[in-house]
């Protein structure tokens, strides 16, 4: 008797099974929001809230700032593609803390993904992307609301254009590292931790001040944020200030979304199959 013929793979999964089976978890994503969208966007509104509170009003009071490479501009400007960066952190964070959460302690979402093909691996790297996915429409919308208001004009920065991909790397960041710590988390009240963090990052990042006016000492730990980072490469492209060292941010941000994310399979393999 002959043997019975086997089901072929897909090409690449038996060499990397992520490469396709996260998608499953990212649709997931995708259809359980269609009816959850107010929850969505609702992160998009305190950037924006905050863009013609600060940017246009004490913008009045204070007409320039003066850039680190010594440039003066609005101080909407300015403020605009820092707000953008923030934008796609709160996008990235909500989903990888809050949703990650929930469906690990709570829903045990995941320990029924597990009886699937999927493996932990397949499962952070699709909640990752789920967040890039939000981060990236927070930094669209936003990108789009500053246009509308006349504070970015691509005609006069083209390589503002190139904003909103250019978010995706904070998302990454903020997402990976973010699922990463929520796997330590082990009540709601923990998120106390999360908002001990995010928040001094939000208003200690060059956010709404050049780095060269905080002290001396306080700029290097001032760099060491992710969200710098960020906001530095947002802020080079607004202002068409572009050139090698913005390499330097996408490698830092890709770096620690990248170490996030593996972090996170780790601890999901252990908790998930314990």
């Amino acid at each position: 008797m002959s043997a019975p013929a086997r089901t072929r793979p897909p090409v690449g999964a038996a060499l990397s099974p992520g490469l396709w089976l996260w998608r499953s978890v990212l649709a997931r994503n995708v259809t359980t929001f269609r009816r959850q969208w107010p929850i969505f966007v609702s992160g998009f509104a305190e950037p924006v809230f905050y863009l013609f509170s600060i940017g246009l009003g004490v913008g009045a009071l204070v007409p320039l700032v003066t850039t680190d490479s010594g440039r003066q501009v609005d101080y909407a400007l300015f403020v605009a593609p820092a707000l953008l960066a923030v934008s796609a952190m709160n996008g990235a964070v909500m989903d990888s803390t809050f949703g990650v959460f929930f469906k690990l302690r709570y829903a045990r979402i995941y320990d029924s993904m597990l009886a699937t093909p999927l493996r932990p691996r397949d499962i952070a790297v699709g909640e990752v992307a789920w967040s890039l996915v939000r981060g990236g429409t927070y930094a669209l919308a936003f990108y789009l609301v500053a246009v509308l208001a006349g504070i970015i004009d691509p005609l006069a920065s083209p390589w503002s254009l190139l904003c909103v991909p250019a978010a995706v790397f904070t998302g990454l960041a903020f997402s990976g590292m973010g699922m990463f710590a929520t796997t330590y988390l082990r009540s709601w009240t923990d998120f106390d931790l999360i908002f001990l963090v995010v928040q001094p990052l939000f208003m200690l990042s060059a956010t709404f001040f050049p780095l060269s006016t905080y002290p001396g000492w306080l700029q290097p730990v001032v760099q060491l944020s992710p969200l710098y980072h960020g906001v530095a490469l947002e802020r080079a492209l607004v202002l068409g200030e572009v050139g090698p060292g913005l390499l330097v941010h996408v490698a830092v941000l890709t770096a620690l979304g990248g170490l996030g994310a593996w972090g996170a399979a780790r601890r999901l393999d252990g908790l998930l199959r314990s």
